[in-house]
């Protein structure tokens, strides 16, 4: 992973950490904010299975799983095939660019297919007429059920297809569909943290170009470089480099590799750092991170020579392309890492800085929304309480929490409000 442009002066690299974290709605809370209008205006959240939706609606608005899930079903928001082809929760005023933007990726696989598997693109068109005959808007039809429906139409790729990660037909023609918003896939039981899918039919128009989404990404990502938006949409470099002009960004400064929308410059100048700390647990992949996917610049110095937990032995946090763990975020700064420990019911947290009573109250307000609304804290579709278990004691281990969390050394109480000595 290389490394982002130099920010000279500690100050300059403050500030911008603090202006990320404030066009991200990370330095103040947003209470009631629906999760579209906070995805509109913070951007896409990177969905993996994982609970980064939830964390990242709750950490910026409050909102609680039931709201989230409600304004799912409402489509307000949805997960789509957006960016690179990866699946993002996005409002429902971008599912047209959204699927503009990942059009590339099914095509991709349908082209590899042909090339190494022989799949013809006529064979794959009759495919998603008949799964188009076989779905209603308002039945879920799972891979299982669609397969069973469709018969013949559907083809094994034997030993071949296995080795290429597809073993039918059935997934290029159900990501080919997607993407032309034919169909779209939802969680059988409503949850974005669950991976257990079901296919409706949908008329969901694709529209928007690269000019588009170059708009879009700076409104939340700027000030960014063109490396970091190159990342986001996985243009090539004269790509890229057409649509941030012709979006009309401009240098943050003469020289400057980092570009913004000229409207956000003065506000930009104007802006000051807060000068007392906000701090939100966030997932790794939250957007502060992930919409330019460079650590080092949300990174003190002595913070990235930090060894991972649980990592093998010379790997540090600053060396990694994204955080192993979940993060506690002040004004723009990782000042933290923190697992949920379900056996526990607990969130196990080491962190950078001294803890004060701002942050033992954040870390005890997440720990209480992932307890008692999701149950638990997965990173991604795979994560388990039992994967997760070096991570959690060597969280443990290098915190020197001898089992409890920084709330709980601080108050005496454990996570179920139960009287601790020690």
């Amino acid at each position: 992973m290389e490394h982002g442009p130099e920010i000279p002066g500690d100050t300059d690299a403050a500030k911008l950490r603090a202006w990320w974290s404030h066009r991200q709605w990370l330095d103040r809370p947003h209470p009631g904010v629906p999760a579209a209008e906070v995805l509109a205006a913070t951007g896409w959240a990177r969905s993996v299975g994982g609970a980064a939706p939830y964390l990242g609606l709750f950490a910026r608005a409050g909102l609680g799983r039931a709201a989230v899930d409600a304004a799912v079903a409402r489509l307000e928001v949805h997960e789509l095939p957006a960016a690179r082809g990866c699946t993002y929760v996005l409002p429902a005023a971008d599912f047209a660019l959204g699927l503009a933007a990942g059009a590339a990726a099914p095509a991709a696989e349908l082209a590899s297919a042909e090339k190494h598997l022989g799949v013809g693109r006529d064979e794959v068109e009759k495919l998603c007429l008949a799964i188009e005959r076989v779905l209603s808007e308002a039945e879920p039809l799972d891979p299982t059920s669609i397969r069973e429906a469709v018969g013949d139409a559907v083809r094994p790729l034997g030993e071949a297809g296995k080795k290429r990660g597809v073993s039918t037909t059935l997934p290029l023609a159900l990501g080919l569909m997607q993407s032309r918003g034919r169909i779209r896939r939802v969680a059988v039981n409503g949850r974005l943290d669950q991976q257990r899918y079901g296919y409706v039919g949908w008329d969901q128009p694709v529209a928007g170009g690269t000019v588009d989404l170059a708009r879009r990404y700076f409104s939340w990502a700027a000030p960014a470089t063109l490396r970091h938006f190159r990342w986001f949409s996985g243009f090539s470099a004269a790509t890229a480099r057409r649509a941030v002009t012709e979006a009309g960004l401009v240098p943050l400064a003469p020289g400057s590799e980092f570009l913004m929308p000229p409207e956000l410059l003065d506000e930009y100048a104007e802006f000051r750092i807060p000068a007392k700390p906000h701090y939100t647990l966030l997932a790794g992949i939250d957007g502060i991170h992930l919409l330019h996917r460079d650590l080092a610049r949300l990174l003190d110095p002595a913070d990235a020579a930090r060894p991972l937990p649980a990592g093998r032995a010379g790997r540090s946090f600053g060396g990694e392309a994204d955080p192993q763990t979940h993060v506690v975020l002040d004004r723009g700064r990782i000042v933290g890492l923190w697992e949920y420990d379900t056996e526990r019911a607990e969130i196990v947290h080491l962190p950078f800085v001294p803890p004060d009573d701002a942050l033992r109250e954040a870390v005890a307000r997440t720990e209480a929304f992932v307890r008692d609304e999701l149950g638990d804290a997965r990173g991604f579709g795979l994560d388990s309480p039992k994967s997760r278990a070096p991570k959690v004691a060597a969280l443990r281990a290098m915190a020197g929490s001898a089992g409890r969390t920084t709330a709980e050394r601080s108050t005496g109480r454990t996570a179920a409000g139960r009287t601790t000595t020690g």
